[in-house]
């Protein structure tokens, strides 16, 4: 299980530019959850994936981020 989770849609290209982001800065991999089909998850999310999710504090960080800021967000 990963530190923290990046809440996506299928088919969303910001979300497979944030996972490209995340994999050329050498972040850890997050875990995806997809939103699609999960009408509370749709509700809280759908205008604003990719979002990062710290799994241990609830820590959200919103699209556009950059690896530098994703890193501080993990500190």
């Amino acid at each position: 299980m990963s530190r923290y989770a990046l809440y996506q849609r299928d088919d969303c290209h910001l979300c497979d530019q944030a996972l490209a982001l995340l994999a050329q800065a050498r972040l850890p991999e997050p875990d995806s959850v997809f939103i699609d089909g999960d009408p509370s998850l749709e509700a809280r999310y759908g205008l604003r994936v990719p979002v990062l999710r710290d799994v241990a504090t609830g820590a959200e960080l919103d699209w556009p981020f950059a690896a530098e800021a994703v890193r501080q967000w993990l500190e």
